[in-house]
């Protein structure tokens, strides 16, 4: 296993916006039974979630974030000189959303931009891999804009997975100082697993056609979806996470020389209650250490971990912090990360509707 080690680079800001729209998971009984439904929330631990409507897109919650943390922090938008867009859910097919986000922004045409689309693991993975370019002294500032909307590509008529996925967007400010010290990650892929997880029509491989967007039953429980939608064999996935992500933890710790009593909070990928709730009590981790916003805004993809920090670490992050992240999904991947926080900035969440800002 190779791990990755960056100095003196950290997130001096952060950010976040969601749709206005308030799912309450209880009430979304169009396609099932109120009785079902109940008992898929109960365990799932999903009571709320953000869904973007047809006018909002993932750069929208981004540039609305982004927005927010630059007024907020007074940034000069000269001065940032990279900008990386995390998304499975961008604007277009090409050109890539970061460079239309450039252009909103009011960025510099010296600022590099680029497009990383990956899944639930990809806040840890950009992070990484904007750590590693700034490793350099050439750029000043960078920002990392993580936007979903996973509502639009589930099917409401799949209950294993119409009651998971949510809508949101965060910015993080990244800077160089001597005072976050070093962090730590470890990146990791299996692509033997990229059935798990899958929107199987739509791409290249299997191109939109009326076939693809046809609706249909998937399976003897009477779920339905298209091509188009996105599938998640369930079981399959609990059985890999239970095996490797503490076994990715306890490794990056070993490297680290640390243990969990050394963090001040351990921040997951917001899957579903059940499953954290397992790893925690598998590695006998504090509870009190663990932020969580399962209950309020569910699975979020990319965007849960820190999502998770702007919603839940505002105010807490005075002084330095340690913070562990681990994330996985579709792949698939996982990611470890130990990253230092010293006097981050959290400005409060924002709401978007129709594309903009709510006032």
């Amino acid at each position: 296993m190779a791990f990755l080690t960056y100095q003196n680079i950290g997130i001096s800001a952060m950010a976040a916006a969601v749709p206005k729209c308030v799912i309450n998971n209880y009430e979304y009984t169009e396609c099932f039974p109120a009785d079902q439904v109940k008992e898929i929330v109960d365990k799932i631990g999903i009571f709320e979630r953000r869904f973007a409507d047809e006018n909002t897109c993932s750069s929208d919650l981004c540039f609305a974030a982004a927005e927010k943390l630059l007024k907020d922090n007074n940034i000069d938008r000269s001065e940032i000189d990279l900008l990386v867009f995390i998304s499975q859910t961008p604007d277009y097919r090409m050109p890539a959303t970061s460079l239309i986000l450039q252009e909103r922004l009011g960025l510099s045409h010296n600022c590099i931009a680029f497009d990383i689309t990956l899944g639930c693991s990809a806040f840890c993975y950009g992070l990484s891999v904007v750590y590693a370019m700034m490793q350099g002294e050439n750029i000043r500032k960078a920002l990392i804009l993580d936007g979903e909307t996973r509502s639009k590509v589930y099917s409401p008529k799949d209950r294993r997975s119409a009651f998971i996925f949510g809508d949101g967007g965060v910015a993080a400010l990244i800077e160089r100082d001597v005072k976050y010290g070093k962090s730590i990650f470890s990146l990791n892929s299996d692509g033997s697993r990229a059935d798990l997880i899958m929107i199987p029509g739509g791409g290249y491989r299997h191109m939109s056609s009326a076939d693809t967007i046809r609706e249909k039953v998937v399976d003897e429980y009477g779920n339905i979806r298209s091509d188009e939608q996105g599938y998640m064999k369930g079981g399959d996935v609990f059985n890999f996470v239970i095996r490797e992500i503490p076994r990715d933890i306890k490794k990056t710790l070993e490297f680290s020389q640390m243990s969990t009593d050394d963090f001040d909070y351990i921040v997951f990928h917001q899957a579903n209650n059940f499953i954290n709730s397992y790893i925690a009590k598998k590695m006998k981790l504090d509870l009190d250490k663990m932020p969580s916003t399962i209950a309020k805004f569910g699975n979020t993809s990319s965007v849960s971990v820190p999502l998770t920090i702007v919603s839940e670490l505002k105010d807490k992050l005075d002084g330095k912090k340690n913070i562990l992240m681990s994330a996985f999904g579709v792949g698939m991947t996982w990611a470890t990360a130990i990253v230092p926080f010293v006097d981050c900035r959290i400005s409060s969440i924002v709401e978007v509707e129709n594309g903009e800002l709510v006032k």
